[in-house]
């Protein structure tokens, strides 16, 4: 099973559309994550061509968006529980809100935006994952998303490109 995580996209402010580098991967997909930052709803449309969609809303979200979609979800994919919220609010870093707004739930995976800082690690027993962007990198090197993979075990990686078309 290939999952295919993106977040930040900010359609259309950031880009038309979703980069070729991307579109590729989507293709193939079993299924794909977006941690919030859509835009609009046509993002959300767009994305669905590809796919089944699971998504939050992040901070800059449509109304449209809002009504469609919640602030944060679990889900459960082959027994292994993923959280998934944009992690956008004040007080604490990006990470810390994005794990507090699991903390009730039992789950082996974070993935999470906002940042727009692509992020794997581990933590007692807790994977965090934030794909980046794959139109906006801001002070980032490199364009990013993510892919999950289902094999013996699960497997996270980030994709890095320098052009968004």
């Amino acid at each position: 099973m290939k999952i295919v995580v993106v977040s930040d996209t900010h359609i259309p402010k950031r880009a038309k559309n979703f980069p070729t580098r991307l579109t590729m991967d989507l293709e193939t997909a079993d299924l794909i994550i977006h941690a919030g930052d859509w835009q609009t709803l046509d993002v959300y449309h767009n994305l669905c061509r590809y796919g089944k969609v699971i998504g939050v809303t992040g901070n800059v979200d449509s109304s449209e968006l809002a009504r469609k979609l919640n602030s944060r979800e679990v889900v459960s994919i082959r027994g292994y529980r993923f959280g998934i919220v944009h992690g956008h609010g004040t007080g604490k870093t990006t990470e810390k809100r994005a794990k507090a707004a699991f903390l009730d739930d039992k789950v082996n995976c974070i993935i999470y935006g906002h940042s727009h800082i692509p992020i794997l690690k581990s933590e007692e027993n807790l994977i965090l994952f934030n794909p980046g962007s794959a139109t906006d990198k801001r002070r980032q090197k490199s364009y990013s998303y993510g892919i999950i993979t289902f094999k013996d075990d699960v497997e996270f990686q980030h994709i890095f490109f320098n052009e968004k078309d």
